[in-house]
């Protein structure tokens, strides 16, 4: 299903930030992707009786999972993590849920807002990686 979303499979934060690399995304665009997923996943939350029931409350805010609102040790990187976070939960939570039409529909909404944010990239460079990397702990 759905490999070519940045979480899918058995991904991690690295895999995520090569993939925000790979498109020329910067923090803030990051952050509007991040935001595009958690808003598909809590209005699919919110539609779903049993899922509104016991995952609502985490959709209360604007973040979701464990690394919500942590820059930390992520050299400001934190939406690698907070996209892993929430894309855990839709990997295993609600594309099981989805069927096949749902799910290309899933894969063309998301390729339009990746090319969106990809034309947004070009007047909003990347900040340059620095001698130590990105999640090299120090």
């Amino acid at each position: 299903m759905a490999g070519h979303f940045p979480f899918s499979g058995n991904n991690n934060r690295v895999g995520v930030f090569a993939f925000f690399e790979r498109y020329g995304l910067n923090a803030e665009l990051q952050a509007k992707y991040y935001k595009w997923w958690f808003d598909w996943a809590k209005a699919f939350v919110m539609a779903d009786a049993g899922l509104a029931a016991a995952k609502g409350i985490e959709f209360a805010g604007n973040m979701y999972g464990h690394h919500a609102h942590h820059g930390f040790h992520l050299n400001d990187q934190q939406w690698c993590t907070a996209l892993i976070d929430l894309g855990k939960f839709i990997n295993g939570t609600i594309m099981p849920k989805l069927n096949d039409e749902q799910l290309h529909k899933l894969e063309d909404d998301h390729h339009h807002m990746l090319d969106h944010l990809v034309a947004e990239a070009a007047s909003k460079p990347r900040a340059k990686v620095g001698e130590t990397g990105w999640f090299r702990h120090m």
